[in-house]
């Protein structure tokens, strides 16, 4: 069945009435919970990674064996230009919501599979290589999900509230991250030594299943997007050839995606999975303090994304990246220096000035995903964007910022690889993107 398109505007932009709101929430709740599934297994990767590490690895050095776990997200994110392409791919020419419905099963049931392998002692080299396939199915199935989400959201929002819906979206993968913070920490706390290393550490994983579910019973009550639906005809006429038709026409927007992305990607992660483990095993913090410090500052940012939202729906998409640019170049080192006093304030302290970056940055990152590409080739075109760029250094930042501290002994080596990122996003952002808040999500490219 076709979903009902909202009421259009004069200028041919969409709008929605009070009887169309129900339903777009119903979309975001639709198109987040993919989202919170995916974190919230990473969240727990990266927060239980010292605990893993043993599982799997060899345990005769212990940093080499957590750099091998963080090293398995890395490689996995390496698969997810290919998955992405392929569920990109799907998602435009079947549409939206049956893509979505697919990605949540797989996601879910990946991440349960981990907490039911054997480790290391038990099966030698074979458990390594367990976890490694299984993180690239997830990886290449996750692929697709954020970039289905992002457009499935978009493409059912009110156009001059994009950004505001969409910061829900990334609110998802917060919350996601908060629950996995919050289960990793109760894990701890509940399952001690020996009890902890042998099968604690599985139970969180396996919680994947209900909530991917859960997913599936909110994807299967929303219809396809009005905006999908009216691009393609209700889907008579798709882009039979969507990868090859974005990278015809919708290069330059790829790439200048790619080169804004990749700073907040690296600040993200280096935030939410390195950091905790920095404060823990570099500056001697309890783990529970570092875990518990990380938590607060996600939980104050989240009500803060949707202000961020509402503020770019006002002023524009680039004054904001523009911002959130210089306060990583600025306010990141001050983070870091706060937090070597190595108390729990300080902790929390140094977290929420490193959030102030993240509130400029991660709810219009988000949106532009779905702006800068046309709707017919809009899933295609994202996913290639977002995993050639987002993804591969979400999945190495941990990996690098680690390898970093540990080559020159110091975390500012962490913020120089940042603040690399970050000039080059001033450098497109200034010279080469073009303004999308105004823009008609129809059309063919928006950065010229």
């Amino acid at each position: 069945m076709s979903a009902v398109a909202p009421p259009t505007a004069v200028d041919g932009t969409q709008t929605a009435g009070p009887e169309n709101r129900k339903a777009i929430r119903r979309a975001i709740g639709a198109g987040s919970i993919g989202n919170f599934v995916e974190q919230f297994d990473y969240g727990l990767y990266g927060y239980l990674a010292p605990i893993l590490a043993p599982s799997f690895f060899p345990a005769s050095n212990p940093t080499v064996a957590v750099l091998s776990t963080y090293a398995v997200i890395a490689i996995a994110c390496l698969f997810r230009p290919l998955g992405g392409s392929l569920v990109g791919r799907w998602g435009d020419r079947v549409g939206r919501k049956k893509t979505l419905l697919w990605t949540i099963v797989v996601m879910g049931v990946s991440t349960a599979m981990i907490g039911a392998l054997p480790t290391y002692h038990q099966i030698g080299l074979v458990a390594p290589l367990l976890l490694l396939v299984i993180r690239i199915v997830q990886g290449m199935v996750s692929g697709g999900e954020y970039v289905g989400a992002v457009a499935f959201v978009v493409e059912w929002a009110e156009p001059n509230r994009r950004a505001y819906y969409a910061s829900y979206a990334s609110n998802s993968c917060f919350f996601g991250i908060l629950a996995g913070a919050g289960t990793a920490a109760l894990t701890s706390a509940v399952f001690q030594g020996d009890a902890l290393d042998s099968y604690g550490w599985r139970i969180p994983f396996l919680i994947a299943l209900p909530l991917s579910a859960v997913g599936v019973w909110l994807r299967k009550r929303i219809e396809e997007t009005p905006e999908f639906v009216r691009a393609t005809a209700d889907g008579a006429q798709v882009v039979k050839a969507p990868i090859r038709e974005a990278l015809r026409s919708q290069l330059r927007p790829i790439l200048v995606y790619c080169g804004v992305s990749i700073m907040l990607a690296i600040l993200s992660y280096s935030w939410v999975t390195f950091y905790p483990e920095y404060l823990t095993g570099t500056l001697g913090l309890p783990r529970w303090m570092a875990l518990a410090s990380n938590a607060i500052s996600v939980a104050v940012l989240i009500p803060l994304l949707p202000l961020a939202g509402i503020l770019s729906d006002r002023i524009g998409r680039k004054p904001m990246l523009v911002m959130g640019a210089v306060a990583c170049i600025v306010l990141v080192p001050l983070a870091f220096y706060v937090g070597e006093q190595a108390t729990f304030g300080a902790a929390i302290a140094s977290q929420l000035i490193y959030i102030i970056p993240e509130f400029f940055l991660t709810g219009i990152v988000t949106v532009c995903l779905a702006e800068l590409f046309a709707t017919r080739t809009r899933f295609s075109a994202g996913a290639m964007a977002y995993n050639a760029s987002f993804s591969i250094f979400m999945g190495i930042t941990p990996f690098v910022a680690t390898l970093l501290v540990s080559s020159f002994g110091t975390i500012y080596a962490v913020w120089v690889y940042l603040a690399a990122a970050a000039v080059l996003a001033l450098v497109v952002v200034t010279s080469f993107m073009t303004e999308t808040y105004r823009s008609h999500l129809g059309e063919d490219k928006f950065a010229r």
